[in-house]
C-alpha cells in the first residue's frame, strides 16, 4: 500500500498526532472525520485549477490537515507524484473516495500506534 512505501520519506514519515489531536479525534469521533476529509478534499482539493496549488494545506489545526502531509495528499502535485493522480482536471468522485480512504487509513495507524504506546507505559 501507499502508506508502506511513503514510510520511507523522512519528510512524511515526520508527521505524527499529537495528543491534542488525538483527542479531538476521539471527542468528535471517526465518521465526522471522515466528513472533514471529504469536505477539505473536496474544496481544497477537488477542483481542475488551484490557484494555491502547494499552499492550499496548513501543517497544523486539523487532524485531516496533518495527515494530508503524512500521505502526500496535500496537494495536486503531491497526488500526481504519489498516486499518479494527474493534474489539472476536477478530482473524479472514485479519486475523492481513495484519497480520503488513505488518510483515514493514516489516521487509524495513528491511533493505534498512540493505543499500543499507552498500554506499554
Amino acid at each position: 500500500m501507499i502508506l508502506n512505501k511513503l514510510s520511507y520519506s523522512k519528510f512524511r514519515s515526520g508527521f505524527k498526532l499529537k495528543d491534542k489531536e488525538i483527542d479531538y479525534i476521539n471527542n468528535k469521533g471517526l465518521d465526522v472525520i471522515r466528513n472533514h476529509a471529504y469536505d477539505f478534499i473536496t474544496k481544497r482539493l477537488s477542483p481542475a485549477v488551484i490557484v494555491n496549488d502547494g499552499k492550499q494545506t496548513p501543517m497544523r489545526g486539523h487532524p485531516v490537515f496533518i495527515a494530508q502531509h503524512a500521505t502526500a495528499t496535500c496537494c495536486r502535485g503531491c497526488l500526481e507524484k504519489w498516486h499518479h493522480i494527474s493534474k489539472n482536471r476536477k478530482l473524479a468522485k472514485d479519486e475523492i473516495t481513495y484519497i480520503v480512504n488513505v488518510i483515514m487509513e493514516w489516521i487509524k495507524r495513528q491511533l493505534n500506534d498512540n493505543s499500543k504506546k499507552k498500554n506499554t507505559n
